[in-house]
């Protein structure tokens, strides 16, 4: 199995005082090929919770259809979300029940419920929360921004802001990150994307460097 398959990618996810706002890069490498330059790392699960994804694209993309199935059951038989942290409980039971034979993925979990949350899952089921976190092989360089700049009384446009230089430094100095930036916010009103022509215009305006 490759290696850069299971660790190439910048993801990213904080924790506001009412907000979770996650990013990730686009880039899809194998080993020193660029796969593809469009990958889509960052998944609506729910109008109140998301994940980001970094590893073997396949295994990511059945853990989303997992965790978007699981969530609508719960909302069928209870008449109400699944709390964020017992997502993130089911989702590491199923990472740690293949542990074996894992799902080769780090997998970054957010969202709102009474408040906001943000837990790491990795590849043997553990799940660890956090106020901010980034996974993949670009992550110490998100790091280097996110331990500076990172406060939890930011505002949304702020932190987004972080979240932008965070990814941008990671792609300067990692290969296996690269692409178009995507980021999403979550609060009381639900989830959304930011638009490309946004997070473009914040590029220019903080004199970053596509």
């Amino acid at each position: 199995m490759d290696k850069v398959m299971t660790t190439g990618t910048t993801t990213l996810a904080m924790a506001l005082e009412d907000t979770v706002v996650l990013a990730t890069e686009r880039r899809v490498s194998m080993d020193h090929f660029i796969a593809h330059k469009d990958g889509r790392k960052l998944h609506k699960l729910d109008d109140y919770m998301a994940m980001t994804i970094a590893g073997l694209v396949g295994d990511a993309q059945v853990l989303v259809r997992y965790m978007r199935a699981e969530l609508e059951l719960f909302k069928l038989q209870r008449k109400m979300n699944m709390p964020v942290e017992a997502a993130a409980t089911l989702l590491s039971n199923i990472m740690n029940q293949s542990k074996f034979y894992p799902y080769m993925v780090q997998l970054l979990l957010g969202g709102v419920d009474t408040k906001p949350h943000v837990f790491s899952v990795d590849a043997a089921g553990g799940s660890v929360e956090d106020k901010y976190v980034s996974t993949g092989s670009g992550s110490p360089f998100a790091y280097g921004v996110l331990e500076m700049e990172y406060d939890r009384s930011l505002k949304v446009d702020a932190a987004v802001n972080v979240a932008i230089r965070a990814i941008t430094a990671a792609k300067s100095r990692d290969s296996a990150s690269g692409g178009m930036i995507d980021v999403a916010v979550i609060d009381k009103s639900g989830y959304r994307d930011i638009p490309e022509e946004d997070i473009l215009a914040r590029m220019k305006k903080l004199k970053l460097s596509y």
